[in-house]
Parts: structure tokens; sequence; C-alpha cells
């Protein structure tokens, strides 16, 4: 019994001192970290201010939400197409023809009623009605429209002052900035999404003739034509398009700037139809294999590769290879930025453009002009002529041809038409401006052959025809 007792005596002895060593040799000290769920992180600002912002705080859109609401439109566009021909059809000599309904949103912009939305929303509409938030239906009559820009203004007779959005700058408006967009997806009535604004002067057409507001609020079918404010309420675009092969939308959605649905919508009140101020440039793609050629293909603002004589441009001291930078401040990386700028502004304004030449920056101030310059087919590039250029070739009226269309051009110049030559007459119209002429190929049959008659550098009238 005694030799049990000293064994196991012995072997708790022997463990005792083997742990200890483990302890006191090997095994590594490790501090241990006692948190608590009343322990609340501080939060450090990266800017230099004072403030200091809480996680947990979130944008308020209540207010912002409240105000648009009441004044972003039902917009329900009716019109006549024609179905599928029947066999009573052939028999009887007629075409079925039935009505389709689209809708969309607008925005109230005045307590008088006018409204602003998108032009394809009311395209070829031959009724048009507005329900407003109260349920209240009107018809609505169009004031005006500009497709190059997607942008309409309707009106409609209340019986009542209106409620309506304001203006705000959306060249203010920045990237990662909070904003509402409220319409009418899907006929669900007053619906208001939020996101924020992931890009600016975002171009769909590949040709840079568009400059869209991009944000990551969710549209849908339905909510063309409705607003896109901040967090003020203020109007910073009018939703339009969706990135979808759905149809449906899949995280990206487009808007038309404030500023030039504003410039649009008072140039048709004001004037009747938009009126473009041009700066005189023609500007040379990036993409394009001569940007490659130049090294210029990864710079960041616009090339230009030509100046129009008789520009504001040119006037200015514009030159083939300079860079423009900016203009009014504002930092033009791409095309589009230019585009986007330009237009909200109108022929006789004063624009302030930083350029780049030979590395160094230049300012200059440039009286935008209205577009004189215009591509006749076949023809190519002509502008309208002076009193002097009219002169030169003893014509009383007539366009000057400044750039012939590179696929023709060996057959006009075969022929003794220059640069320099003036067309006095298109489809046996007279022909006194840029603006003549676009009506005249506007309004054109696809059937009729064109028909110029111009001046040739010998001064000799000749006449033309194109199929």
């Amino acid at each position: 019994m005694k030799k049990i007792l000293s064994l196991v005596l012995v072997s708790a002895l022997g463990g005792a001192f083997t742990l200890g060593a483990y302890k006191l040799f090997i095994e590594d000290n490790k501090a241990t970290v006692v948190t608590t769920t009343e322990t609340k992180p501080a939060f450090i600002p990266t800017t230099n201010t004072n403030a200091i912002y809480k996680a947990y705080e979130t944008p308020d859109f209540t207010t912002a939400a409240e105000n648009t609401v009441n004044a972003v439109v039902h917009v329900k566009n009716i019109t006549i197409s024609s179905g599928q021909t029947t066999f009573e059809d052939l028999f009887y000599g007629r075409r079925s023809q039935r009505a389709q309904m689209g809708t969309g949103s607008g925005v109230i912009i005045n307590k008088d009623g006018y409204i602003i939305t998108n032009n394809h929303v009311i395209d070829k509409s031959q009724e048009l009605s507005v329900t407003l938030n109260n349920n209240k239906i009107y018809t609505a009559q169009i004031i005006g429209t500009d497709p190059k820009t997607d942008i309409a203004l309707l009106k409609i007779e209340a019986d009542e002052d209106l409620p309506f959005v304001t203006f705000g700058n959306s060249d203010d408006a920045k990237i990662g900035e909070w904003v509402l967009a409220v319409g009418n997806p899907f006929n669900l009535t007053s619906t208001v999404t939020a996101g924020i604004i992931s890009a600016k002067a975002r171009d769909l057409s590949g040709n840079s003739s568009q400059s869209f507001i991009q944000t990551d609020a969710a549209v849908n079918p339905g909510n063309s034509g409705g607003a896109l404010v901040n967090t003020n309420g203020e109007l910073v675009g009018i939703n339009t398009a969706i990135s979808s092969q759905t149809g449906s939308y899949i995280g990206y959605s487009f808007a038309v700037p404030s500023n030039i649905a504003k410039k649009v919508i008072e140039d048709i009140m004001e004037f009747g139809n938009v009126q473009n101020g041009i700066l005189g440039i023609e500007i040379l793609p990036k993409e394009g294999k001569k940007a490659r050629e130049l090294n210029v293909h990864d710079i960041e603002g616009v090339y230009i590769s030509k100046v129009i004589e008789d520009s504001g441009a040119e006037k200015a001291g514009l030159q083939e290879g300079d860079i423009i930078k900016e203009i009014d401040n504002v930092k033009i990386s791409k095309f589009s930025n230019l585009r986007g700028h330009l237009s909200a502004k109108r022929p006789g304004d004063i624009v302030n453009v930083t350029f780049s030449r030979n590395n160094e920056y230049k300012t200059v101030s440039v009286k935008l002009a209205k577009k004189e310059t215009f591509i006749l087919p076949t023809v190519g590039q002509v502008k309208n002529a002076s009193a002097k250029e009219l002169k030169k070739y003893k014509a009383k009226n007539g366009i000057k041809i400044i750039q012939l269309n590179e696929n023709y051009a060996h057959y006009w110049k075969k022929n003794g038409i220059k640069e320099g030559s003036i067309i006095t007459s298109i489809n046996d119209q007279k022909i006194n401006s840029v603006d003549d002429a676009q009506k005249i190929i506007k309004n054109q049959s696809p059937q009729e052959p064109l028909r110029i008659e111009l001046i040739n550098e010998n001064g000799e009238k000749e006449r033309y025809y194109f199929r």
C-alpha cells in the first residue's frame, strides 16, 4: 500500500514539475484581450475639418421625396398604328388600325403647368394625357421638342397653381453624390429610388453626341421623362435611358443634365426651336488611326484637328494641334465634356477656353456662333458664304463648299469643281444659307434625285443630278 502511495506521489510531483518547466521555458507569453459591447470606436475624419461623422448616420431623403413626388406626373401617349393586314382588308381595300398606349413620366417646372419630359415619351402621339399625383387628369399640348437631346415641353391647363420642381445646377453635381429618381415605372405611380451619381458626361452613342449623367438609382420602363433630384430636391437631370440587354434595369441609368434640359426648353419657349452655339472646330477622335500616328490617342483633353474659317475659334486664335483642357474652368478630358458644356450655351455667348500649345497653357475668350456648316450629301461640307465670296463668283445667293466629299472629290475636281465653289440651288430651290440646305435635304423623298446648281471656279453655272 505504501508503495502505491509513493508511486502516486512521485507521479504527481513529476507532472507538476513538467508543467512548470513547459510554462517557464517553452510556451509563448500571450496577452488576453477582453472586449465589451459597450466599447464604441472613434471615427477619425480624413479631412482637416473638425467635424466627426458617425458611420450609422445616413442621408435623409424624405424632404426631397416629398417635394418631388407631387411635381412628377404620369404621361400617357396614345398612337394609332396599322395592324397586320387581314384577308378582309385585302378584299375591302382597307387597313386595320389600332390604338396603342405608351406611358412615361414628366416633371412640372412651374406653377402654370409647363411640363418637361423625353421626346421619345410623346413621339408620334395622337392624344396625350397627364395624370397628377392627386389623380387629376388633364389633356396635354406639345409646345416643342428637340429629338437631338430627347427633350420635349408640354403644357396643361389646370384650375389651380401646381407644385413644381426647381432646377439645380447639374455642373455642380459630383460623382458619388446621392440622388433620387422619381417616376412611374411599370405604371407604378410616384415611385422613388435612390442611388449615387456614377459618372458624368457619359456618351452612349459612340460618336460623342451625348453627355448623360450616369447613376445607379433604379430606373425602369415608365421612368423616362421623370426627375433626377439631389438631396435638396433640386432637379439635376431628366431620366432618359438604361443600359440593359433585357429591357429592365440592371444597374445603370442615364439622365439628361438639367442645365441642358433647361436651356432646351427656354429656347423652345423663346425662339420656337433650339439655338446651338458652336466654337467652330473639328476634333480628332482619340481612338482613330491618325490619333495614334500623332501619339495623341491618350491625351487628356480635346485635340483640335481643324479650325473653321471665320468662326469664333479662328478669331480667338485657336489653331490646329491645340489641345483644349478647360472651358469656363470646367475640366475637359474628352469631347463629351466639351459637348455637354456647350449644349447649355447659345450663339453669342462668350466662353473662356484654356488650351495647351507646345506644352504652354493659354486662355482665350471665344464668342460662340450659330452653326454655319453642314455636310451636304455627295458634295461635302458647306458653309454660309460671305458677301465678298459671293461677289468673287458674281453670285447673288448661295453657300460655299469648304471641303469636298472624299469619295467624290476626284469626280468633282475632274469637272472643275473645287473648294470655294458656290452652290446656288438644291432641288430647284434657291439657297441663301445652310439652314435652307438642311431643310431641303430633310424634306427630300428617298426616291427623289438630288439636283444641285453651282458656280465653278471659272464663274460658269453647272447642274448635277445624283440618285
